[in-house]
C-alpha cells in the first residue's frame, strides 16, 4: 500500500468525549450534485452542535462570543472541507464520503475522507504541495487575485482555512487495495479555540 502525507498529519488520534461522525452515502452523479449543494446544512448542524460546548449568550461589547465564534469557524471550515470532498470523490464508486469532528479541551480536529481517482488526486496532491512549498501570504493573495479575474477559486476554502482561521492541515493520499485506481485521501484541520 502507497502512502503520502503532506502537512500537519495525526498518526494516531487521540480518543476524545465528545465526537461526531457523519457519513454521506455514494450515490449517483445527479444526486451527488444536489448533496454537495447541500453542504451547508450539514456544516451548519456541526457548528450549532459544538457551538453547545462553549459558553456565549449576551456579552459585552468588549468581549468575545465564544459560542458565536465557534458555531461559525466550525461552520464555514466543516462546509469548505465537505464541499472538497464532494468535489473531489470519485463519482463511480460506492465509497462513502465522511466528516468526524472531535472536541478536546482547547482544540477542535475535523477529519474528512473520500476516494478520488488517480487523476483528480493528482490535481489536488499538486496544491498541496504548493502550500507546503510556497508563501503562505504569496500563495493566498495569488488565489484571492484569481478568483476575482474569475480564473481561480479552486482550493481558496482551504487556504482561509489556513490563512485566516490559523489552523493546521495534513494530507494523506493512500491506495486503496480493492480499487487500484483510486486514493483515499483524508484530511485532518486542527483548530485551536
Amino acid at each position: 500500500m502507497t502512502i503520502e502525507t503532506f502537512g500537519q498529519l495525526l498518526d494516531n488520534i487521540p480518543d476524545s468525549q465528545e465526537y461526531l461522525t457523519l457519513n454521506f452515502a455514494p450515490t449517483s452523479a445527479p444526486q451527488r450534485q444536489q448533496r454537495w449543494h447541500n453542504n451547508g446544512l450539514s456544516a451548519d448542524f456541526l457548528g450549532d452542535y459544538f457551538a453547545t460546548f462553549f459558553p456565549g449568550g449576551s456579552v459585552s461589547e468588549s468581549e468575545v462570543d465564544l459560542k458565536g465564534t465557534v458555531k461559525a469557524t466550525v461552520s464555514y471550515i466543516a462546509n469548505e472541507l465537505l464541499e472538497n470532498a464532494f468535489k473531489y470523490s470519485d463519482e463511480l464508486v460506492s465509497l462513502p464520503i465522511t466528516i468526524t469532528l472531535r472536541l478536546y479541551d482547547r482544540e477542535i480536529l475535523f477529519q474528512v475522507t473520500n476516494y478520488a481517482n488517480q487523476g483528480t488526486a493528482q490535481g489536488y496532491r499538486a496544491f498541496v504541495q504548493k502550500i507546503e512549498t510556497t508563501d503562505l501570504e504569496e500563495l493566498y493573495t495569488q488565489q484571492l487575485e484569481q478568483t476575482a479575474l474569475g480564473e481561480g477559486g479552486s482550493c481558496l476554502g482551504i487556504l482561509t482555512i489556513i490563512h485566516d482561521y490559523a489552523a493546521k492541515a495534513g494530507w494523506k493520499f493512500e491506495s486503496v487495495l480493492d480499487y487500484p485506481s483510486l486514493l483515499r485521501v483524508s484530511v485532518i484541520v486542527r483548530l485551536v479555540v
